[in-house]
């Protein structure tokens, strides 16, 4: 079974192709990613209906070289699959309208899939997949979550973010810094760069008991700390970049280890955009080594938004039998979309 998944919920056009034929773990033939960071960067962040409108021109031409890359063509599809939501409306209409006329020009079912859950099961396209049952840190844009996954559509939320996202605390103090659009790799480049230990920037609800995020706080810590260097400020950027991303990857570190030890569970995946900052990775690495824990991520290219997460997910949902692809053209999207409704949303629907 061919899958072809379709990515479109806000910067980036993503397409793939993936077997899910067989009885091994689905495999990734292709895929193909057009990212629009040259265009927006002249705005200082993503204007949503020009994202729309680079959807429209960037989808097909994707397709296309997909297909040619993995040998196949349209008739060989078995299943279009495209991200329903959350993300932009605009931007998601256009994956789900291309992906729904395919389905009817071609007499084949499509499938709606969540955005984050495509993050979630991204690790499921590397060299050491995961198992269920595991624990998931989702640090994907505006989004920090741990969520208990017992399977395929079996989420539990265990702590979100009350404000600001870790993605959201890296652009917008990379912005403070001056550092341009997009800040949070920009960031964590010149953080390389600076001593960690500069400055003591708070830990929002690192004691709290609880496994909720909160980084508004730090951002606002970030830009005191800028006004008080003032001219000194760009002799001292890098510190104060390093000193920001310690004090985020300490949170989201101690944050997933306090997860595991109330799940009691010995595995965690961690997905989404940010899951590529490297001083995470070594941090969470060495901890979660020190407790015998197993860690998992998406290879390094498929950790931003792309077609691969989405035509797993979709293979992942089919084989497991909770959700089934329809011949509905009809579509919608769902451009806010709790993660861990998804499976009584499905519930309810057939």
């Amino acid at each position: 079974m061919l899958i072809l998944g379709i990515e479109s919920s806000c910067d980036e056009t993503g397409v793939a192709l993936v077997d899910a034929g067989g009885v091994q773990t689905p495999r990734l033939l292709a895929h193909a990613l057009h990212s629009q960071v040259a265009m927006h960067e002249a705005y200082g962040g993503v204007v949503p209906e020009l994202a729309s409108r680079d959807h429209i021109r960037r989808v097909l031409p994707l397709t296309s070289g997909v297909l040619a890359d993995a040998g196949r063509t349209l008739a060989n599809v078995d299943v279009v699959a495209y991200t329903r939501g959350p993300g932009l409306a605009g931007a998601l209409l256009v994956g789900a309208g291309v992906a729904c006329a395919l389905g009817a020009a071609l007499d084949r079912p499509v499938l709606g899939i969540h955005h984050l859950e495509g993050h979630l099961l991204s690790p499921f396209l590397s060299a050491d997949p995961p198992t269920f049952p595991f624990v998931a840190l989702l640090v994907s844009g505006g989004h920090s979550q741990l969520m208990q996954v017992d399977g395929v559509g079996r989420y539990t939320l265990l702590g979100e973010t009350i404000d600001d996202a870790a993605g959201e605390a890296f652009d917008k103090s990379a912005k403070l810094l001056g550092l341009g659009y997009p800040g949070g790799p920009a960031l964590s480049r010149l953080a390389e760069q600076g001593n960690a230990e500069a400055f003591k920037l708070p830990r929002p609800l690192l004691h709290s008991g609880n496994l909720d995020f909160s980084f508004a706080g730090l951002k606002t810590a970030v830009l005191t700390q800028a006004r008080k260097l003032g001219d000194a400020l760009d002799a001292r950027k890098a510190d104060l970049a390093a000193s920001t991303e310690a004090a985020i990857v300490e949170v989201l570190v101690k944050k997933s280890l306090a997860a595991l030890t109330q799940t009691g569970l010995q595995r965690i995946v961690v997905a989404g955009g940010v899951g590529a900052n490297r001083r995470l990775r070594q941090q969470l690495d060495a901890a979660c080594a020190a407790r015998r824990v197993r860690v998992h991520y998406p290879e390094l290219a498929l950790c931003t938004d792309n077609g691969a997460m989405i035509a797993m997910a979709a293979a992942l949902r089919l084989r497991a039998g909770v959700q089934g692809a329809s011949r509905t053209y009809a579509f919608d999207v769902r451009p806010r979309w709790p993660l861990d409704t998804r499976l009584a949303d499905e519930i309810q629907t057939k």
